[in-house]
């Protein structure tokens, strides 16, 4: 008898402190995570059509490209004349995370829509997970007050937007959940904030891809080889060039970021030079196939034999692109870039051409951005559960090989990738190297 009344007792505790909580938690969150989701994602869908109508546009009239300092003017001016309060882009979110201070502006949203759609026009390199992140961080967080949300809650709450960008602009809602986790402390994963992450992010890839019917780039590995002892020791010298190639991106952004603005004062005048030197070069190489998304070479990486170096002309084009301070995410450049490395690595590794272009894919955006277990999901989401093995060891290996260095400026490290740097815990990706 005592010990019925005692399990009751324990129930009726679990009820009152736990269960009922916690039904109280998911329900509030799932109704936030539903008006933040589809509306990150109908922003996502915008996005992308008008992405597309860009692209479309600039390679049917090629010679838009010789207005491309005119665009970069035209972005860089609307920036300092309106988005002086929003030029940090990614990296103002990761500040407003680790210091809450004052709502992100929702000009963040229309002023990176507009300034990414114009450096595709007019043929600039740049990609698409930033413009989305960006978008959706500031929609959200436009809801602090409404919701009446303290600043834990606050966090919550970008890191919401962040999933549902990124889920909903590639159409992977588990890498887009968990990189909102991910991303924000090198080393940690804010497990406080998983559910809203992961509602969020489905409702957000629902509402592009269901709601709207944006499609989203299919890739396929035919072969993946079975796992054996050698097998996953070649994984390891691709892991590594995976790594060093997200490194070598990182550095050549900042690089060219640095130079224009100690260079050029005027920032308008800043991606009007960038604009001359990638215009040159189109110009003088003859193609566009460094320029823009890049998405028809990284389909072709999985099937064809690619120049060696393109995945060099592309960190190149990309990081002066954006080092000019032309607008777009780095994320789709990274893609071509491991893609590339990955075709070009098939005439030394004897794997698959296909699942290499899949491991690089995957496996530079991890070092670039140190966030391993995203990419290896979104490998996995992307290519299938059975290239799982590999596409997760590059991810890791190009994550370790990459360094403390990233194109997240802002990014905390929260746990070292190695004992041995274990005094820069704490210090910010671009203070430390």
């Amino acid at each position: 008898m005592l010990k019925r009344i005692n399990e009751y007792l324990q129930l009726k505790k679990f009820t009152r402190e736990e269960f009922l909580p916690n039904l109280q938690y998911t329900l509030k969150w799932l109704l936030v995570a539903t008006v933040v989701g589809i509306l990150a994602g109908s922003a996502s869908a915008l996005f992308l059509i008008s992405l597309k109508w860009a692209t479309d546009y600039r390679e049917s009239n090629i010679w838009i490209i010789a207005l491309l300092p005119l665009g970069g003017f035209v972005i860089g001016w609307v920036y300092h004349r309106f988005g002086e309060s929003v030029v940090k882009g990614n990296n103002q979110l990761l500040e407003e995370f680790y210091n809450p201070l004052k709502v992100i502006p929702l000009r963040m949203a229309p002023l990176v829509l507009f300034g990414t759609v114009m450096t595709h026009l007019f043929g600039g390199s740049a990609g698409r997970e930033g413009t989305a992140v960006q978008m959706g961080g500031a929609i959200a967080d436009q809801f602090t007050k409404w919701f009446k949300l303290d600043k834990e809650g606050r966090k919550i709450l970008i890191t919401m937007g962040v999933a549902a960008g990124f889920a909903s602009v590639f159409g992977t809602p588990l890498a887009g959940a968990v990189f909102a986790l991910e991303w924000l402390i090198i080393g940690r994963i804010r497990y406080e904030s998983i559910l809203p992450a992961f509602l969020s992010a489905y409702v957000a890839d629902y509402a592009c891809a269901g709601l709207w019917g944006v499609p989203h780039t299919h890739y396929d590995i035919p072969l993946v080889p079975g796992l054996d002892l050698l097998n996953v020791i070649w994984i390891i010298p691709a892991g590594i060039c995976f790594g060093l190639a997200g490194r070598l991106f990182a550095k050549a952004t900042h690089f060219w970021s640095v130079l224009f603005s100690k260079k050029i004062k005027y920032p308008p005048l800043r991606p009007v030079v960038g604009g001359v030197l990638v215009a040159l070069l189109v110009y003088f190489t003859g193609t566009t196939k460094y320029i823009g998304l890049g998405i028809p070479t990284i389909v072709d990486a999985f099937s064809e034999n690619l120049p060696w170096y393109d995945f060099l002309a592309k960190i190149g084009m990309t990081s002066l692109t954006l080092g000019a301070g032309f607008k777009g995410g780095e994320v789709t450049p990274l893609f071509y870039t491991g893609a590339t490395l990955g075709n070009a690595l098939g005439g030394i590794i004897p794997l698959p051409v296909a699942l290499l272009a899949g491991m690089g894919f995957v496996g530079v955006f991890a070092g670039a951005t140190n966030t391993p277990l995203a990419c290896t999901l979104m490998g996995i989401e992307l290519f299938g559960a059975a290239s799982g093995v590999y596409v997760g060891l590059a991810c890791v290996l190009a994550y370790l090989f990459s360094g403390h260095a990233g194109i997240y400026n802002s990014q905390i490290i929260g746990s070292p990738k190695h004992h041995r740097h274990i005094n820069n815990k704490g210090k910010k990706i671009g203070k430390l190297e």
